[in-house]
């Protein structure tokens, strides 16, 4: 399996209603990959893969850069899961961040 399935497979695994970031997903894979190569991938990943699960080292949503809609429809899916945000309008990492085995 590529290092680029591998992540994809990571994100599988992340339980509704959790987050985790792309560097946590980055740390998680074996070599060292940028963060930014996990945001890259999950731009283009295949269907059945969360990618609203995942979100900046602080909570916030590096998705925007690509688009504002984008970053409104991570922000309702994760409504819908009941993700908890901090009062400056990030995931609070502190309750819903899920660690990669």
């Amino acid at each position: 399996m590529n290092l680029r399935d591998h992540a994809f497979d990571l994100v599988r695994q992340i339980p509704k209603g959790k987050v985790t970031s792309y560097g946590d997903i980055a740390d998680a894979l074996p070599g060292r990959i940028p963060a930014r190569t996990v945001g890259q991938w999950m731009a283009s990943c295949p269907e059945g893969v969360p990618w609203w699960r995942v979100v900046g080292r602080d909570g916030g949503l590096p998705i925007a850069r690509r688009g504002p809609g984008l970053a409104e429809e991570q922000r309702r899916r994760l409504a819908r899961e009941r993700v908890h945000w901090t009062e400056d309008d990030r995931v609070d990492m502190a309750r819903c961040r899920w660690l990669p085995p």
